[in-house]
């Protein structure tokens, strides 16, 4: 019991810690060479801003604003490979995928002074929403309790998403957001199951009690020949169809 605890706390922080791995040896190779590299994060409706989809994740701008991100991706997405392991990978990927997109599509980019969207805070919003709402979406009483538990750790970031601070990315946080909620509806029906209460199958079997008829062809399997028969006054055995 222990070691296979421990194999599922290893798989569920391997990739996390892989991937905040690699946003430190990033700002590493930025440091190096000199370079920001701001020039790779998002640049609203810009051809060149349109890799920023895939890259602007990676990108930070200073290490304080690397370290406020590392550890709720490391606990938030242990939570997702824990919980959710079968749609750990896919869940991610869209999360990324559809916010970046939608910063690129809404996000704020001032005429002559370009407005570049740097950081991995999307994700973490995103990863935080889907999460919680997760939880909600399949009215599964553990992963509720996981909702309960992002919602204490991670509930103050909710006022991210509102243009509080202008050298903050709020469009980032709010798209990222929206899309955690959208991949959490989306695979509401997939991963880990409700489980399904003995009263509530009890309640089922009454309901076929109370409705006998409701047996139909495609239920039975069967084929159901109806013969209708009339007759008319003064001629009977007429009319057997």
């Amino acid at each position: 019991m222990k070691n296979y605890l421990g194999k599922q706390i290893y798989q569920s922080i391997f990739y996390p810690l892989l991937f905040v791995m690699v946003l430190w040896l990033v700002y590493w190779m930025q440091k190096h060479f000199g370079s920001r590299f701001v020039e790779w994060g998002v640049l609203p409706r810009t051809a060149t801003g349109l890799r920023g989809v895939i890259t602007s994740v990676f990108i930070h701008a200073d290490i304080e604003h690397l370290a406020s991100n590392s550890l709720p991706l490391i606990v938030l997405g242990m939570m997702l490979f824990y919980f959710y392991k079968k749609i750990a990978h896919a869940a991610f990927l869209w999360i990324w995928l559809i916010s970046g997109l939608w910063l690129w599509i809404g996000g704020r980019n001032g005429a002559g002074n370009p407005s570049y969207h740097i950081g991995a805070s999307t994700l973490i919003y995103g990863l935080a929403a889907f999460l919680f709402f997760s939880g909600v979406f399949r009215r599964h009483l553990q992963l509720m309790v996981v909702s309960a538990l992002v919602l204490f750790l991670y509930g103050s970031i909710v006022w991210g998403v509102f243009p509080f601070q202008p050298q903050v990315s709020w469009e980032g946080h709010l798209f990222g957001s929206l899309a955690g909620i959208l991949v959490a509806f989306n695979y509401r029906s997939e991963g880990p199951k409700r489980k399904i209460y003995d009263w509530e199958k009890e309640t089922d079997d009454d309901d076929e009690h109370q409705n006998p008829g409701s047996t139909n062809e495609a239920d039975t399997g069967q084929n159901i020949t109806i013969h209708y028969i009339y007759r008319e006054k003064g001629e009977e055995g007429k009319g057997e169809s």
